[in-house]
């Protein structure tokens, strides 16, 4: 299939419900928003594949095409991983304009691929194509298949230049690749009826090790979870699980639909941000393990550990209840997140007074609508300016969002708390709602608010008096003057 059948091919995901609602002539035009310029400062298609498949932390990550396309691959993301750190390493063929223009790019892919396995015998090699080397037209998986029967390793193309789309986009074509030459690719010998694979979950902040454990309490194991902490083993083996959770559908759901159709995998959305999504998850795992001929006594072992867990985790949440009920939390992120961390907060008594909805499908804005009850709350995007006027307003007491926009409620002198890929604390099960509860309570009566809202010492007049500069003309026309003659006397030794 070419690339451009491919893409087109996942903007008409069957399993999306929005999709299935539109006419076939609207199904041909795709779901994609057209990128304007500069719309690449929120991750190209490359991005998103990369972002998909670095944290398989066993395989070497190859880019193809100029070194400024690698960048830096250090912690991708906040995925962390318990074992091989080779995905950390940063690995491209550095293609100059000279290669370009002598046509010496697949000679130099193919030296590279020879050193990354006589180097680090990696399981695989995974090679990813750039704007460049997709323009130029380079025998991508010509040069891929014929290293793999040489070296007597797995070279996967991944066919996601930065061109094609969005960082979304490029989530699916990684999806794609792992169906068309990874999952199903290895038979393991230890299958049992309890394997599931978690899809969608990249383990930041190592936050899947916080529900891992419960999965294992009740028996069940983790086949794979792409891709956060993977193996390339686990993942060529995947077809063998006998239930998929998705976890993030805006990123992975063709890959679900299509693990159905070729091996009956059996798949749902879930959470596990928040008490009752990490509940209802590990029923709706046990209920699909059920059904698919795992015994019956899984059900009552299921609630037997909810319930344990849920009474635990309340006791733990409910000194937070009493000091966060009826603050007000602004949230700014997008995807899974603008619907399951609003489900989370509003638990222990948090209001919500906006949530993003960039990147959320139209499922994700139905759950928001659903939790929120008022659609004034959802914004799809905020102006700077506007979250600023909303913040500096003290309409919200805490901004939850990702770095980029950390600085806007810093300069509102308000609480900000990282939510996005690139914090370091874990979130999900129910221990990791404790720990977002007990940081956003952290943030919000950090003393240093109190020190930098109040008046600045050049504010006080000489008795002591809180003077605000915009509504004391004395003071401002004592200002004056006296800016004024320092101006004169400098201009005096000049």
């Amino acid at each position: 299939m070419s690339s451009q059948a491919r893409v087109q091919a996942l903007f008409q995901e069957p399993a999306c419900e929005t999709n299935r609602a539109k006419d076939a002539n609207a199904r041909k035009k795709g779901c994609s928003k057209p990128l304007t310029p500069g719309a690449a400062a929120g991750g190209c298609a490359f991005d998103g594949a990369k972002i998909v498949l670095q944290p398989v932390t066993d395989v070497a990550h190859l880019i193809h095409g100029p070194l400024a396309c690698e960048g830096n691959s250090w912690d991708n993301r906040g995925a962390a991983s318990s074992g091989p750190g080779l995905w950390r390493m940063s690995f491209t063929t550095d293609l100059t304009e000279l290669d370009v223009v002598m046509g010496q790019g697949e000679k130099k892919l193919f030296k590279a691929i020879r050193e990354i396995i006589e180097a680090h015998r990696p399981p695989a090699v995974f090679v990813y194509a750039t704007c460049v080397t997709a323009l130029i037209g380079d025998d991508f998986d010509a040069v891929c298949f014929r290293a793999s029967e040489r070296f007597g390793t797995p070279v996967v193309p991944v066919h996601a230049p930065g061109f094609v789309g969005s960082k979304n986009l490029g989530n699916k074509l990684a999806g794609e690749a792992l169906l068309d030459h990874v999952i199903g690719s290895h038979e393991p010998d230890d299958v049992s009826p309890m394997d599931v694979n978690i899809l969608g979950e990249f383990n930041l902040a190592g936050e899947f090790w916080m529900v891992k454990p419960l999965l294992e309490k009740l028996g069940m194991r983790v086949r794979a979870c792409v891709p956060g902490d993977a193996r390339y083993l686990d993942i060529a083996g995947a077809h063998t699980a006998r239930v998929n959770m998705m976890v993030c559908s805006t990123a992975l759901i063709t890959l679900a639909r299509k693990m159905e159709e070729r091996w009956g995998i059996p798949w749902f959305e879930g959470s596990f941000y928040g008490v009752s999504d990490t509940s209802e998850a590990l029923r709706q795992l046990a209920t699909l393990l059920v059904r698919e001929g795992a015994e019956r006594a899984l059900l009552d072992r299921t609630e037997i550990l909810i319930a344990e867990e849920e009474a635990r985790v309340w006791r733990r949440l409910e000194p937070y209840r009493k000091r966060l009920s009826g603050k007000r939390v602004l949230l700014n992120t997008g995807g899974v997140k603008s619907w399951s961390v609003v489900a989370a907060l509003q638990e222990i008594g948090v209001e919500i007074v906006g949530t993003s909805t960039k990147k959320s499908t139209d499922e994700d804005k139905a759950r928001i609508k659903a939790l929120l009850k008022d659609e004034k709350h959802a914004f799809d995007a905020m102006a700077p300016r506007d979250l600023y006027a909303m913040l500096a307003g003290g309409k919200a007491d805490i901004m939850l969002s990702g770095g980029r926009t950390q600085f806007i409620a810093l300069k509102a002198k308000t609480p900000w708390l990282d939510i996005n890929q690139e914090r370091h604390h874990p979130y999900a099960g129910y221990d990791g709602m404790v720990e977002m509860v007990r940081q956003i309570d952290l943030a919000i009566h950090n003393p240093v608010w109190e020190a930098v809202r109040a008046p600045a010492p050049w504010d006080l007049p000489a008795g002591g008096r809180i003077a605000a500069v915009d509504d004391d003309a004395d003071f401002v026309a004592r200002t004056r003057r006296k800016f004024a003659a320092t101006t004169a006397d400098d201009m005096g030794e000049c």
